[in-house]
């Protein structure tokens, strides 16, 4: 099945896209954007997780009783629920992965088990990537209305009067984990769980990273720019 695009949508990639970037980079924005024009799935291990345990599975079972003896849920775990989602019939023309792979063993098993799919496509990675210091200001300036949820920021887009949302006239409110100290910390475990699997599919030539210090739209179109390249050297 061939996805048709109206003007102004994105171009259809087809296969595995991995959007990879740190918080705060807009990458679920993105991943929003090219869910909807282009019909496809958002692969999240986090929804995944939730619906095994939520429906009672052996794995899900497994995955509770790991998480509440406060052991770490083990590699093959994970990829075992990630198969059982990607055999659903929904991923047949692609998806965009959430959240997984995390760690480079989860990216060597997720190769080779699109591998053994003939007609498969190999995962293709883009990084969204903004400046530590933008990014700091992006999460400790974000505000919210607690009554229509808007997000305000004080440094880039403040309410017209401060600490008011423009719309209900609510006090607005700042996440607990939006400090300095928390999302120095976010971007610790980030940068050491990101790192080796950016260098894994960099080395494969299947990884390109983008400017997202740019309104939505051009983002956008510097993603699927990347990915287009990224498909077209496939065959090379």
């Amino acid at each position: 099945m061939e996805c048709v695009t109206s003007p102004g949508q994105p171009e259809f990639i087809s296969g595995p896209v991995l959007l990879l970037g740190a918080p705060g980079v807009g990458k679920g924005t993105q991943a929003q954007i090219l869910m909807q024009a282009w019909g496809v799935p958002q692969i999240s291990t986090g929804d995944i997780i939730r619906a095994n345990i939520k429906g009672g599975s052996e794995v899900g079972k497994e995955f509770q009783k790991l998480v509440s003896a406060g052991h770490l849920v083990p590699d093959d775990l994970v990829n075992q629920m990630v198969a059982e989602r990607l055999e659903q019939p929904d991923t047949a023309r692609g998806y965009l992965l959430d959240g997984f792979p995390r760690t480079l063993p989860q990216a060597e098993w997720l190769d080779g088990h699109l591998g053994t799919n003939p007609s498969g496509l190999p995962v293709v990675a883009v990084s969204i990537e903004v400046g530590y210091t933008q990014l700091l200001g992006r999460i400790t300036g974000r505000r919210t209305c607690p009554v229509c949820q808007t997000i305000y920021n004080v440094h880039f887009n403040p309410p017209k009067v401060e600490g008011k949302c423009d719309k209900e006239g609510a006090a607005l409110e700042q996440r607990a984990d939006d400090t300095e100290e928390k999302f120095a910390e976010r971007m610790r475990v980030f940068d050491a769980q990101t790192a080796p699997v950016i260098e894994h599919y960099r080395a494969l030539g299947r990884f390109e990273a983008v400017d997202g210090d740019h309104p939505v739209e051009v983002v956008t179109e510097k993603i699927v720019a990347a990915l287009m390249r990224l498909r077209g050297n496939e065959g090379q």
